[in-house]
């Protein structure tokens, strides 16, 4: 596991998956981080020359995240400060709709490649959301 440390940053967990891009690990080890409460609002993320030297990775691979994250509003750009964690946008019913029978439907097609039963599987999305639930918590305070 690869611990990226910024100042007043929390660190980034990542953990390299051979056989799966490095991009899709790195969006979802950031998103997890933003999500997840690691990464406040408005405090700094982490450069790409930093990500880059810390994660060992090549700074283009780490640019596409970060502008990744820029278009899906996780992150925004400020002048003079760098890139910082954006404000969570309100969603929009219809948005919300379309990723969630997104994301189930690759759980599920997933899921069942594997083997697992759906009590399994509803059970595993409970322990998460509490699980993040309660971090959403400590920041909240």
């Amino acid at each position: 596991m690869f611990l990226c440390h910024i100042a007043n940053v929390t660190p980034l967990r990542f953990e390299l998956r051979p056989g799966e891009p490095i991009f899709d690990q790195l969006v979802f080890a950031a998103k997890r981080a933003i999500v997840g409460g690691d990464f406040e609002p408005g405090r700094p993320f982490p450069s790409v020359r930093s990500l880059a030297a810390d994660l060992k990775i090549h700074p283009n691979t780490v640019h596409k995240v970060i502008q990744h994250l820029i278009q899906e509003k996780l992150l925004e750009p400020r002048p003079g400060i760098g890139t910082v964690v954006a404000e969570p946008p309100a969603a929009r019913a219809r948005e919300q709709k379309r990723l969630l029978q997104k994301e189930a439907e690759q759980l599920v097609i997933e899921a069942r490649r594997v083997g697992l039963a759906l009590p399994d599987v509803l059970r595993e999305i409970e322990t998460q959301w509490v699980r993040i639930e309660k971090q959403w918590e400590v920041i909240r305070k």
